[in-house]
């Protein structure tokens, strides 16, 4: 090893923190020292760390077969296929291991579409303070300078437009568009919520145009938002979804669903994974649809996710020197700040709470869906001080 230079790539400015052990909303550090984990891995631990029914999912799976190639059935990938098609738009489901490889097919899939059709169709449609994950093919998506700089040539054919520019979108929305490509909440890039008629309207414009509407749900599905997917509360669907995070409630998985219309192309030998798919991914993945489907569940992210909100709301008005407002929708929420966001992640920390930054000054609040409104209340607890040590 080159003196001086780290065994582990440099790609992260980590937090000296070190857990050893996780409990449901709770991370234990080498010390014993315990945090308040609102982050969720950012929204990948969706049922909280080391959830009695996900371990003993992977571990009857581990004791039977870990990988074998998609050269064969694998009954568990199966399994959680038709589940996601019995609760979702979705006709079909490829998996992945994760957002980004999701991104890679979902821009994949949009091209063989208007291939197979002989259309002219090259541009996809994407929005400022976008993020689907760091491959060329997503950063290109993004456009963003920061993830961008120094990795092209990047891939052409994206557009990038402004976010929440009606005017612009519909004079870029025109018949050489081969889709557009949206998060219905903007994770990182602020938790900038999509209202429902925007997304209606987006919608009804790609319907007029034979666009694809693509939306990526990594950050903000599996009931993130208090429903299975984000795009619900609006009453529409779109052509193809990608998925991640949440799905695996911290096993490595993703997936894209979508219409058969719009994986028409995607044929044998079209696109494939040594890893995506696996049955010890998929037993996992399939224990937490069931859990989050299960009569009841999403009733009670709802209610916790009205009872977090006031609470920040309150907090809001309680520290108008250091917040500004609250943003997003079920237990995906923001504190735009008016002090450095940074400090606040840091000050939080110092009261073991973990919370985690965002574009647009703005710190992500993301607890376990099943967090109770003790650890709410805790949680906001923290905050309070932390901001009154900022003050």
């Amino acid at each position: 090893m080159t003196a001086q230079f780290p065994a582990v790539l440099p790609t992260y400015n980590r937090i000296p923190l070190a857990f050893r052990r996780g409990e449901g909303a709770w991370l234990i550090e080498e010390n014993g020292a315990r945090y308040l984990d609102f982050t969720s891995g950012i929204a990948v631990n969706a049922l909280g760390h080391a959830h009695p029914a996900l371990v003993q999912a992977l571990s009857e799976q581990a004791n039977a077969l870990w990988h074998v190639s998609n050269l064969y059935e694998i009954p568990a990938q199966a399994k959680l296929a038709d589940a996601l098609v019995e609760h979702t738009f979705a006709d079909t489901a490829f998996f992945t291991n994760s957002g980004t490889e999701a991104a890679e097919l979902a821009i994949k899939m949009v091209r063989k579409y208007w291939f197979e059709k002989a259309a002219n169709r090259p541009t996809i449609l994407t929005f400022e303070g976008a993020f689907h994950g760091r491959s060329t093919g997503a950063i290109a998506a993004a456009g963003s300078e920061k993830m961008t700089k120094g990795f092209g040539p990047l891939m052409p054919g994206f557009k990038v437009l402004p976010w929440g520019d009606h005017d612009a979108l519909r004079a870029a929305l025109d018949d050489t568009v081969a889709a557009v490509m949206i998060e219905p909440v903007q994770g990182e890039g602020g938790i900038r919520l999509l209202p429902d008629q925007c997304l209606k309207g987006l919608r009804e414009l790609c319907n007029q145009t034979g666009a694809l509407l693509v939306l990526d749900e990594v950050q903000c599905g599996m009931g993130r938002t208090g429903r299975l997917f984000a795009h619900e509360w609006a009453g529409v669907t779109p052509d193809i979804m990608m998925v991640a995070k949440g799905i695996g409630g911290g096993f490595p998985l993703g997936a894209v669903l979508a219409t058969a219309n719009a994986a028409s192309g995607m044929t044998a030998g079209t696109h494939g994974s040594t890893y995506g798919g696996n049955p010890l991914a998929c037993a996992v993945g399939g224990k937490v649809v069931e859990i989050i489907t299960a009569d009841g569940f999403l009733d009670g992210v709802r209610h916790k996710a009205g009872f977090l909100r006031q609470r920040l709301e309150a907090l809001v008005s309680a520290h108008p020197d250091i917040f500004e407002a609250v943003r997003g929708t079920g237990l995906m929420l923001g504190l735009k700040c008016r002090c450095p966001n940074l400090d606040l992640v840091k000050a939080a920390q110092a009261q073991f709470l973990l919370t985690v930054p965002a574009a647009d000054n703005v710190v992500r609040l993301l607890p376990p869906l099943t967090i109770t409104e003790d650890e709410i209340s805790e949680a906001v607890a923290r905050l309070d001080l932390a901001a009154s040590s900022l003050s």
